[in-house]
């Protein structure tokens, strides 16, 4: 199995110097959305736009984990960040109240916190989701991570990797 992120159907081009009309809603999957998206408290830079992708990594990483192997046993059953919550299909009026007044956050077992390979990896979803997005993780801090994840931890986590083409540090601004 290969992961693949996808779901770019609402994605936006912001180009220098020009202006972006009406493009600035609320759009996106309301599911992934940072609490400043959802609270319509965001600055239009890219370093803002940054930080919202790092929250929204961080809930990424929880389904990555979450449907990994501790321990012998079956793989559980998979669930989306906040179903148990706001259920299957929430309103943008549940995920404000979930995210940015109650600021839920995805449970992260307490099993994962004692295994040698996910308990570093809770701390990174952690601060990729934290509620102030100035304290998140930058991209590059999260790939390094996990390329340390797969140099010593790899058969200690139920995962495997498909593509054995090695990665490369990106630079600290280039995403």
């Amino acid at each position: 199995m290969t992961a693949c992120i996808a779901d770019f159907g609402l994605a936006i081009i912001f180009e220098a110097g020009k202006s972006c009309g009406d493009t600035h809603g609320q759009v996106g999957t309301r599911r992934y959305m940072a609490p400043e998206v959802l609270e319509g408290a965001i600055s239009f830079t890219p370093d803002a736009f940054l930080r919202i992708d790092m929250y929204a990594c961080g809930l990424v990483l929880w389904e990555l984990v979450s449907r990994c192997t501790g321990q012998d046993g079956p793989i559980p059953e998979y669930r989306l960040p906040f179903e148990e919550e706001v259920g299957q299909h929430p309103t943008l009026e549940d995920m404000q109240e979930s995210v940015v007044q109650q600021k839920v956050r995805p449970v992260i077992q307490e099993h994962w916190r004692h295994h040698p390979g996910l308990a570093a990896m809770c701390d990174t979803m952690e601060e990729c989701w934290d509620h102030d997005a100035e304290a998140r993780l930058s991209a590059s801090c999260v790939m390094e991570r996990v390329m340390l994840q797969m140099k010593y931890q790899q058969p200690a986590i139920g995962w495997r990797i498909e593509n054995e083409t090695p990665l490369t540090p990106l630079k600290e601004n280039s995403i």
